[in-house]
This record gives structure tokens, sequence and C-alpha cells, in this order.
């Protein structure tokens, strides 16, 4: 819907979606993994020592002996796991720089409330759980609220709410980034949790992060926030 200072409009979500911050790519590090591997050869030594220096009148007992050959299988296996662990993790990353490279170009549907007006004109896309009165503000990159209004929304998911840059006392705003949020009131009058969403096209993709991140309109975005790919006509 359209927002020409009186419209029906669906409700947003509040607050901007902050960016997620780097982490280590690999949960296994090579530092634990030396420190096993060198676990395993001390233990290796010491059970062979043992072995060789035993009292031929009171040898090793049985029992003993085996619960140590156990533990020997033990580390080694362990040792196989953290190996194959950390090739799943390499393998994972590929996969998702693979995916998140054929996002570029696209448009895509993310969550998210932070939109950017262009031509003066600026849409979300709203999920609205049920029938609601839903008060909308929206804020300019500095925090100033510039515009807010009240509407009547219909239960629905992707709901489109397009602000055509016009404050309350007729301003025309520039073109640049606007921020969406909005309460809601069911027929009730409980409080109603609406989210939004934008749409953009992928610029690029930043591989030196874990998981990707996509940039859409200037804004930074992980695959996980990718709701849906929208097919553009040429």
């Amino acid at each position: 819907m359209t927002t020409t200072n009186a419209a029906t409009a669906p409700s947003v979500v509040s607050g901007t979606t902050d960016l997620p911050k780097s982490s280590s790519s690999n949960s296994l590090s090579s530092t634990t993994g030396s420190t096993l591997a060198g676990n395993f050869q001390t233990f290796l030594t010491l059970l062979t020592t043992q072995l060789q220096n035993q009292n031929p009148l009171d040898p090793l007992d049985t029992n003993q002996f085996t619960q140590q050959l156990v533990q020997f299988a033990g580390v080694e296996q362990q040792l196989k796991t953290n190996d194959a662990l950390s090739q799943l993790v390499t393998l994972q990353q590929t996969t998702q720089a693979t995916q998140a490279l054929g996002f570029v170009g696209k448009t895509a549907l993310v969550d998210g409330s932070t939109a950017t007006m262009k031509n003066s004109s600026a849409t979300w896309h709203l999920n609205v759980p049920t029938d609601s009165t839903v008060d909308i503000t929206v804020a300019n990159a500095s925090g100033q609220t510039v515009f807010t209004g009240k509407y009547t929304a219909a239960a629905g998911t992707d709901i489109p709410f397009t602000w055509n840059g016009q404050g309350n006392d007729g301003t025309q705003w520039p073109d640049g980034k606007y921020t969406i949020s909005a309460t809601g009131k069911d027929v009730a009058n409980n409080n109603v949790g609406i989210a939004a969403q934008v749409q953009g096209t992928v610029s690029s993709v930043d591989l030196t992060q874990s998981p990707p991140l996509l940039t859409i309109d200037g804004n930074s975005y992980t695959l996980s926030q990718v709701k849906s790919i929208i097919a553009t006509s040429n």
C-alpha cells in the first residue's frame, strides 16, 4: 500500500537490524588439535615404556592392559573425529560462500526495518498476524522522526507499505535511508507483534566474514536473513 499522509498500510517492525559480528569460522583450533595429538604421543610412549620395563615376575595385569588399549584407541578415534569435523566445517563454509555468490545481482527480501528511499519512494513489507490498528513511525538516518500515521491493516504476510517521503507537515524529505517502526493493537486492544522486511538488489558479497554478508542497498545481511529471492523481468 502507498501513503500520501493518509493511507491504509500494514504494520512495521521497530528498530534496525544489527550487523552480525564476525566470528571465527573454525570451532576446532589448531592449538586444540596439537595438544590432543601431543597427548596421544605421550600416552603411546608411556604405554610402550611400561611394557618394556615391567617386572617379569609380576607382569601387567591383563585387565589393566586391556583398559589402557581401550584408552589408546579412544584417543586415536578422537583425533580422527576432530579431523573429520574440521573438514565438515570447511565444506560448510565453501557451500555458504557459493550460495552467497549466487545472490549477486538478484532481488532479495530480507528481515530488516531500514529501507532506502529513491525518487521519493520507500517501501517496506509487513507481516501482520491478525487484523490490527497500526501506529507507524518513520525516522531518518539521524534518528529524527519524519512521519507518523495510524492505519487499519488486515492480517497477512508480505504486505507492502510505501511512503512517499512527505512528512506530516508536508515537508518533502530527501532520498536516503529511513527506518520504520510500528506497534499494533488487535480488536481486543491487545498488543500485536509486527515484523518488517525490506527488498533490494544484492550488490556484493563479503566472503571474509563468517557467515558471508550480503550488501543490499548499502546494508549488510546474513544468508539466514534472506526470506526469498524475487524474480525480475528483463
